[in-house]
C-alpha cells in the first residue's frame, strides 16, 4: 500500500491488459522487417469523462518515442499498430489521460438550455486558452482567436464553433497531459530479417557430395550441388558439423561401437589433433574452400547454415587445454555423455557448472563469432535444451547486438515448456512436434496452439518431415504419397520448413530396426552415395511446391491459419490469407496415403469475401487445374497416388464493364 506522499490521486486513468506482453515484459515478442506490431490495451477512468490513448514506440537506437493515437475498439479496449523497419530491439508502451476538452464537447452536444450553453462556452473558452499556452506560432494565434470568439459568441454560434473539425484537431495536438497515466513497462520487440520468419531449408552432408571415384566428399563438390538445390527452391542449406572428427571411441556404421579405420565417424564427435570448433575437417577442404562455398551460395540466394554442437570428442584440443571445462569421474577420467543404459563414449559434454564458467562462455561465444567472420549468419544449434538457459540468453544477446542479422534455429525435441523458454530467450526458430502430428485432430490441435495463443508472439516453428535423426513411421509405410503429402503440409502450415536430403526426395524409408524411427545405414555414421538424378525423384514436385510458396505471400507467415470443416477425418482443410484478405490459399490434403478419400468442404464465405450468390474459381497451383465452386459446401475427392493434396488459390468472381465473368 502506497502512502499518500507517494501517490498523485489526480491520475484517474487505469491502463491494464496490454497485449502482446510476454511474462510482464521479461521477454520480447518477435517480428521481422516489414511486419507491424498490433498493440491493444484496456484504458478507462471513473465517471464518464472521455479519454485519449496513445501508443508509444521507439527503436533501441532512439531516445525519443514516436506516438500513434489508439482507436477505441469497444468495452474500454484500445488498439493501434506500428511498423518494423529495422533490425534490433524496439520498445513500446501506452499512455492515456482524461481529455477534458473532448469530455466538454460530448456534454455540450447534449445541452439544450441557452443559459446552460452560455456558461459551458465560458468553460470551453478557458480550456482553449490553456491549450494556447502550450502551443506555438500560428497554432497559438488560432487558439487564442477561438477562445476569444467563443467568449463573445451567442449560444447557437458558440456551439457550432465549438464543434468544428479544425478546433478539434488543434486541441488534440496540444493536450493537457500533466496527469497522464503511463503504463509502467516498456515492452520489447526483437526485429529480425525476413528469413527468421520465412525460409526454406535443405540439409545435406558435404562428405556425401561425391565426384567420380571419390570416397569422401568436399566443399568443392558440395558447391557444385548448390544450383540443383536452388532449382528446387531452397534458400537455406544447412550443413551438419564440418569440424575434425575424433578417433577415440569413434562410432561405426549404424552407430556400432567398433569402427574400421576407413569409417568416417559421426560429425557430432567434434575435435581431433588438427583442431576443434573453429577448424574444418581436412577431407572436406580448407577454410578458403568453405568461404568459396558460402560465396557461391549467396550468389544463388542461399544462406549456408552451420550446425553448432557444444560437445567434444575425447581428442578435442579443449580436453587437453581446458580440462576444467569438463566433469571428472572418481578415477580422474573425464565423464563421457550417457543416458543410462546408453553410453556415448565418443562425446564429452561441457560442465556448465564449472567454477571456470566465464572462460567457457566466452570461448563458446567466440565460436559463433569465428563462423560469422567466415560469412555465416544462420546457425542450427544442437540440443540447446541441455545447456543452461542463462547461457543462451547471454550468448544470443551478445551476438545479435553486434550482428542483428544472425538467425538461430533451436534443435530442441524436448518438453513444451523447455521449447518455449528457448524461444523466449532468443532463438529465432525451433524444431517442434510436427514429425509426430499425423492425424487430423493432432495437426489441428497442435497448430491451433502455435497460431492462436500467446505462443505465436515468440515461437516460430520450423517444420521438418524428416531429419537425419528421425525417420517417422508415417514415411516408412506410406510410400510416395506419404512423402508428398507431408511435404505439402510442412510447406503450407508453416512459413519455414526444411527437409533432410537427398533422403527425402529419394524417399528413403528403411529403418535401422523394426519399430525404430532411425535410418538404416544412417548418414550420420557413413558416407552415402546418392543417385540424385534418379527418375522417380520428388525434386520436381518439391520445386513446384516451393515455387508456390515464393509466389504466395499468404504462405510466408504463420498467424493467419484457419482450419475449415470437412466431413471426413482422413481429409484436412485449412486456409492461409494475407492480412488484407486479398490472397486466399486453400489447402486440402488426404492424410491416408493408401486410399482415395472424399468429403464435403465448408467455406466461411463472408469471412473470405466470397459472394454466396455467384460461383467462384479454385485454381489448383500443383496441377494448374481450375474448378468452379458454388456456395459454402463443395465436394472433393483426392486419390493419393495421383495427387495427395490440393493447393488452391481462390479467385473471386467480379463483373467487368463488358458484363462478362472474370476471376481475380
Amino acid at each position: 500500500m502506497k502512502s499518500l506522499a507517494k501517490l498523485d490521486g489526480r491520475q484517474r486513468v487505469v491502463i491494464e491488459n496490454v497485449q502482446p506482453e510476454i511474462d510482464a515484459g521479461r521477454f520480447p515478442i518477435k517480428r521481422v522487417i516489414g511486419q507491424t506490431v498490433e498493440v491493444e490495451a484496456d484504458a478507462f477512468t471513473d465517471g464518464h469523462d472521455a479519454l485519449r490513448c496513445v501508443l508509444r514506440y521507439r527503436h533501441e537506437a532512439e531516445t525519443d518515442s514516436h506516438e500513434i493515437s489508439m482507436e477505441p475498439l469497444g468495452s474500454d479496449r484500445w488498439g493501434a499498430s506500428f511498423p518494423i523497419t529495422g533490425l534490433g530491439l524496439y520498445f513500446y508502451s501506452v499512455t492515456a489521460w482524461v481529455d477534458h476538452f473532448l469530455s466538454w464537447q460530448h456534454e455540450l452536444v447534449r445541452r439544450q438550455d441557452a443559459q446552460d450553453i452560455a456558461v459551458a462556452l465560458q468553460v470551453g473558452a478557458k480550456l482553449i486558452g490553456e491549450a494556447a499556452q502550450r502551443a506555438t506560432g500560428e497554432d497559438q494565434t488560432q487558439l487564442h482567436r477561438y477562445a476569444g470568439e467563443m467568449e463573445a459568441a451567442n449560444p447557437d454560434a458558440g456551439k457550432l464553433l465549438a464543434l468544428t473539425e479544425s478546433l478539434a484537431s488543434l486541441m488534440a495536438h496540444y493536450p493537457e497531459r500533466s496527469l497522464a497515466t503511463h503504463y509502467p513497462l516498456e515492452l520489447p520487440v526483437r526485429a529480425e530479417r525476413v528469413k527468421a520468419l520465412y525460409s526454406t531449408w535443405y540439409e545435406l552432408f558435404p562428405r556425401s557430395c561425391l565426384g567420380a571415384g571419390m570416397r569422401h566428399g568436399t566443399f568443392a563438390e558440395c558447391e557444385k550441388r548448390l544450383p540443383d538445390v536452388a532449382a528446387m527452391g531452397f534458400d537455406v542449406v544447412y550443413l551438419p558439423p564440418i569440424h575434425p572428427i575424433g578417433l577415440t571411441k569413434r562410432k561405426g556404421p549404424n552407430n556400432t561401437l567398433q569402427a574400421d579405420p576407413a569409417d568416417p565417424g559421426s560429425p557430432w564427435a567434434i575435435g581431433a589433433a588438427d583442431g576443434g570448433h573453429k577448424a574444418v575437417h581436412a577431407q572436406l577442404g580448407t577454410l578458403d574452400d568453405f568461404r568459396s562455398l558460402v560465396s557461391t551460395a549467396r550468389e544463388l540466394g542461399i544462406d549456408i547454415a552451420l550446425d553448432i554442437a557444444f560437445q567434444c570428442s575425447p581428442d578435442h584440443p579443449y580436453v587437453h587445454e581446458h580440462p576444467e571445462w569438463f566433469r571428472h569421474r572418481p578415477d580422474g577420467s573425464i565423464q563421457y555423455a550417457e543416458n543410462p543404459p546408453k553410453k556415448y563414449e565418443d562425446i564429452y559434454p561441457f560442465n556448465f557448472e564449472t567454477v571456470a564458467w566465464t572462460g567457457l562462455w566466452q570461448e563458446l561465444l567466440d565460436v559463433f563469432r569465428f563462423w560469422i567472420s567466415q560469412g555465416v549468419s544462420i546457425f542450427r544449434v544442437d540440443n540447446p535444451h541441455t545447456k543452461p538457459f542463462p547461457f543462451w540468453e547471454w550468448l544470443i544477446g551478445e551476438v545479435q547486438r553486434d550482428h542483428p542479422e544472425t538467425i538461430f534455429l533451436a534443435e530442441a525435441f524436448t518438453r513444451p515448456k523447455m521449447i518455449y523458454r528457448l524461444a523466449k530467450l532468443g532463438f529465432s526458430q525451433s524444431y517442434n512436434y510436427f514429425p509426430w502430428r499425423n492425424t487430423k485432430s493432432e495437426i489441428e490441435t497442435y497448430f491451433s496452439e502455435l497460431t492462436r495463443t500467446e505462443v505465436r508472439e515468440y515461437f516460430r516453428p520450423n517444420l521438418w518431415p524428416n531429419t537425419p535423426d528421425i525417420l517417422p513411421e508415417y514415411l516408412q509405410f506410406g510410400g510416395r504419397p506419404a512423402f508428398m503429402v507431408r511435404l505439402v503440409l510442412a510447406a503450407t502450415l508453416g512459413a519455414s520448413y526444411g527437409i533432410y536430403g537427398p533422403a527425402y526426395e529419394l524417399m528413403e524409408a528403411t529403418p535401422r530396426d523394426a519399430g525404430a524411427e532411425e535410418y538404416f545405414n544412417s548418414e550420420k555414421y557413413a558416407v552415402r552415395h546418392w543417385d540424385i538424378d534418379r527418375a522417380d525423384s520428388l525434386k520436381d514436385f518439391i520445386a513446384r511446391v516451393n515455387r508456390i510458396r515464393r509466389e504466395s505471400p499468404a504462405l510466408q507467415q504463420d498467424h493467419r491459419l484457419n482450419f475449415l470443416d470437412v466431413d471426413n477425418d482422413s481429409l484436412i482443410c485449412y486456409t492461409k490469407t494475407t492480412p488484407d484478405n486479398k490472397e486466399v490459399i486453400l489447402v486440402i490434403a488426404n492424410l491416408d496415403p493408401h486410399h482415395t478419400q472424399s468429403g464435403w468442404v465448408t467455406l466461411p464465405l463472408e469471412e473470405l469475401r466470397l459472394d454466396a450468390q455467384h460461383s467462384y474459381q479454385v485454381h489448383d497451383l500443383l496441377t494448374d487445374a481450375r474448378f468452379l465452386w458454388n456456395g459454402a459446401r463443395n465436394y472433393v475427392e483426392i486419390k493419393p497416388h495421383v495427387a495427395p493434396a490440393h493447393i488452391f488459390r481462390l479467385r473471386r468472381r467480379v463483373r467487368t464493364e463488358r458484363d462478362f465473368d472474370y476471376f481475380l
